[in-house]
C-alpha cells in the first residue's frame, strides 16, 4: 500500500487508502431537551457509558457543588453513576460512587474525569484525584481554595501538580468499588508535572493503552501533550512509550477505544473550538482520522435554534459493535455546567 507521510501537530501523519473508515460526523443529530443532563444544585461534567447486564446504559460522570463554584472541580468534585433506557438519556441520578477520601491518600481531593470500563467480567473505573502532601488543611480553606480559583497558592503549589490517575474495581456496576493506594503512573517522556484526563482500550494483542494528559516538558507556554502508557494489566503496571499521541497542539480530555472491525483504535479529543478524532494502528503510532474535525463548537437543537457554548469539553463516544451511538460533550455556558448527548443516525450502509 502507497503511504505519503508527513510531521505535523506533533503526529506522524500518513495518508492511507482505508477501506472501511469511521465517518460519522454527517449523522449527528439535532439535540432536544432528553439529550441534555441538568442538575439543579451541581455542575455535571466528564461523562462515559457502559451498557450493564439490566440492558440498561449506566453512565458515570463527576459533579460537584455550584455553591462553591465552578473551580471546585479540583476541590469538590465527585464521581456519580445515573441510568437511562437510551445511551443519548434521558438520566436519572442513582447514587455517588467515589469521593474525596481524605488526608494520607493520594485521591485525598476530589474525584474526576472518570472514565468506565469492562475488561473480563470486570468494572474498571478511572478517575482522577490530587491531595495537599503533608500540609494539614480544613474544609473552609478548600472551600476558599475554590473561590479563588487559579491563583490560589495551594492551587498552582499542590492541587494541580499532585494530580494523579487511578482506578477502582468492582464486580458490579453497583459497586462496591476498591481503590488502589497509588495512582498507576507517574509523569514522564512525552508529560511533565501531572497525569490526568485518563482514556483507556485493549487492543487485539490483549494489551491495555492508556492515554493520559500531562505538561509538554520544557515548555515555556501552556500546551498540554497527550502520552500513551502499556500495560499487560488494567491495573498496571503501566509503561510511558517515548512517542507523544498530540505533543505541539494544546488539548485535552481524550477519549479512546478499539474497533475490533477495522483494526484500528480511534480516540477523540477537544482543541477549545472543535473536537477532533484521531486513529493508531498499533495504539502508539496516531495520525488524523479520515474525518478529523468531527464537531465545531456549536450544536444544533431540534427546535431550530444553535447552542453555542462557553466551553465544549470532555468529548466520549459510545459505541456498540465499532459503531457511534451517541457523542457526549461537557458544556459550559454561563453559569452553568451540563452534559449533552448528541444520537448519531445509524449506518445506511452498513447491513
Amino acid at each position: 500500500m502507497g503511504a505519503a507521510a508527513c510531521i505535523l501537530m506533533g503526529m506522524r501523519l500518513v495518508a492511507q487508502t482505508e477501506t472501511d473508515p469511521l465517518v460519522f460526523n454527517d449523522r449527528l443529530q439535532p439535540l432536544t431537551e432528553k439529550n441534555i443532563f441538568k442538575s439543579a444544585d451541581y455542575y455535571n461534567w466528564c461523562s462515559s457509558i457502559v451498557k450493564g447486564e439490566d440492558g440498561k446504559y449506566h453512565l458515570f460522570y463527576s459533579r460537584w457543588p455550584k455553591k462553591y463554584t465552578f473551580f471546585s472541580w479540583l476541590t469538590h468534585s465527585e464521581i456519580a453513576h445515573a441510568v437511562a433506557e437510551s445511551p443519548s438519556g434521558p438520566w436519572e441520578y442513582q447514587e455517588t460512587v467515589l469521593q474525596s477520601r481524605g488526608k494520607g491518600h493520594w485521591d485525598a481531593i476530589t474525584a474526576h474525569n472518570p472514565k468506565i470500563k469492562k475488561f473480563g467480567d470486570i468494572y474498571y473505573l478511572y478517575y482522577i484525584s490530587t491531595n495537599l502532601g503533608d500540609n494539614a488543611y480544613t474544609e473552609e480553606e478548600l472551600i476558599e481554595t475554590a473561590r479563588v480559583g487559579y491563583s490560589h497558592p495551594n492551587w498552582k503549589a499542590h492541587l494541580r501538580p499532585n494530580q494523579r490517575t487511578g482506578v477502582a474495581v468492582a464486580s458490579s456496576l453497583n459497586g462496591p468499588w476498591t481503590r488502589m493506594d497509588q495512582p498507576l503512573l507517574e509523569p514522564s517522556g512525552p508529560i511533565s508535572t501531572l497525569t490526568v484526563n485518563p482514556a483507556i482500550a485493549q487492543g487485539d494483542d490483549g494489551r491495555y493503552y492508556l492515554i493520559v494528559k500531562g505538561d509538554k516538558p520544557n515548555d515555556t507556554g501552556f500546551v498540554r501533550n497527550q502520552a500513551v502508557a502499556l500495560s499487560d494489566s488494567p491495573t498496571g503496571p503501566f509503561e510511558m512509550q517515548p512517542t507523544a499521541v498530540i505533543d505541539d497542539m494544546d488539548t485535552e480530555d481524550m477519549s479512546v477505544w478499539y474497533d475490533a472491525g477495522r483494526r484500528r483504535f480511534y480516540g477523540v479529543f477537544h482543541a477549545h473550538h472543535f473536537i477532533g478524532m484521531i486513529q493508531s494502528t498499533d495504539g502508539i503510532n496516531w495520525s488524523k482520522a479520515s474525518v478529523y474535525e468531527i464537531q465545531k463548537k456549536q450544536l444544533p437543537m431540534a427546535d431550530g435554534t444553535t447552542l453555542l457554548p462557553d466551553r465544549m469539553e470532555r468529548p466520549f463516544v459510545y459505541q456498540e459493535a465499532g459503531e457511534p451511538k451517541v457523542l457526549s460533550m461537557a458544556i459550559k455556558k454561563g453559569d452553568e455546567a451540563y452534559i449533552v448527548f448528541v444520537p448519531v443516525l445509524e449506518d445506511p450502509g452498513k447491513p
